[in-house]
């Protein structure tokens, strides 16, 4: 085990899906993979609260949830990601529509993956995802950072 994966291992990870049997399956793949710091809620209407209230570094999220949507989640996160920061947000979706796909990273998700998943590629996206915010931390320690892009909106 090398010191990049044990600080990766220590990111906090908030998971916000509605059925807990999804979160039950995340929180027992990441515990497997030793991550030990992860919020999850079922309560889509939560995870603003717990984003706001725990320095998280990457959310894992669903996008068809019942009262607050992934979507409308995502366009809050983004007001709340401080600019030049890169905050991964992964989504976690049944729906693999191009639209829904085009949408969801059009408002600021950096990957997106198709349930059923499956475990290791998702491991493997939020390490991905992980080391390069680490790396944009180390690099905003040094007064080095990266231009927040203007990416197209899509509706």
């Amino acid at each position: 085990m090398t010191d990049s994966t044990d600080i990766v291992r220590r990111s906090t990870i908030l998971i916000v899906d509605d059925e807990p049997a999804n979160v039950s399956l995340l929180e027992r793949i990441l515990k497997r993979e030793g991550f030990t710091a992860l919020i999850s809620t079922t309560e889509p209407r939560e995870a603003l609260r717990l984003f706001r209230e725990h320095p998280v570094d990457l959310v894992l999220l669903d996008l068809m949830m019942p009262d607050l949507d992934g979507f409308a989640l995502l366009e809050n996160f983004a007001r709340l990601i401080p600019e030049n920061s890169y905050l991964p947000i992964l989504v976690l979706t049944a729906d693999a529509t191009l639209p829904t796909r085009r949408r969801a990273l059009s408002l600021g998700a950096k990957d997106f993956l198709t349930k059923p998943f499956d475990a290791i590629e998702a491991i493997l996206r939020i390490f991905n995802l992980l080391e390069t915010r680490i790396l944009t931390l180390e690099l905003a320690k040094h007064g080095l950072t990266t231009p927040k892009s203007e990416r197209p909106r899509i509706d």
